[in-house]
């Protein structure tokens, strides 16, 4: 009769989640993932290969969160946005490890199609990616300058976001009633 597992995958990657909250990716080792969760490290490459597949596991986990998360909101780009901020601010070094080469392309895909659809509602389908581009990458700059605490200047963060906030809605959806000259 084999003997029980004493460990699974959702928990090794659970554990390594909160692992990379308290000591970055250098934080993140396979050694420290098997003490979280009551083994031997050899017995963590039952479930995953390396530590590149326990980065990818963890990178997926997170990036799976953020898209429950964003599909749970209104829809709307001031939601969305809002969200993907408090969900970087729950967990920065998930946030940073979704924007590595660790993360999946298919969990990266998944949820980039709430932002896509806004994007779709707001200029159409033939710009929608162009758009979606622009508010993800505005988004997750200010983001991760307010993360690494680069805004040294008086001043309210969440009033300059919503401010960026306003400030792409109208680049997106111009008032029709004004022309160029």
């Amino acid at each position: 009769m084999p003997t029980p597992e004493k460990t699974s995958l959702p928990h090794i990657v659970a554990a390594g989640r909160d692992l990379l909250e308290a000591g970055g990716q250098q934080g993140l080792t396979m050694q420290s993932v098997a003490e979280r969760v009551g083994v031997r490290a050899p017995s963590l490459y039952k479930h995953v290969a390396n530590r590149a597949a326990l980065l990818a596991a963890v990178a997926e986990a997170t990036v799976d969160d953020l898209t429950t998360s964003l599909e749970a909101t209104d829809g709307t780009l001031e939601e969305l946005a809002r969200c993907y901020r408090q969900r970087a601010q729950a967990r920065p070094e998930g946030f940073r490890l979704m924007h590595s080469a660790h993360a999946p392309p298919e969990a990266l895909a998944r949820a980039a199609g709430p932002i896509l659809r806004v994007s779709r509602e707001l200029v159409g389908e033939q710009d929608a990616l162009n758009a979606a581009r622009l508010l993800t990458s505005w988004a997750t700059g200010f983001i991760e300058m307010e993360l690494n605490g680069a805004f040294r200047f008086e001043g309210d963060i969440d009033s300059a976001f919503e401010y960026g906030l306003s400030g792409m809605r109208r680049a997106l959806v111009p008032d029709r009633r004004v022309r160029s000259r």
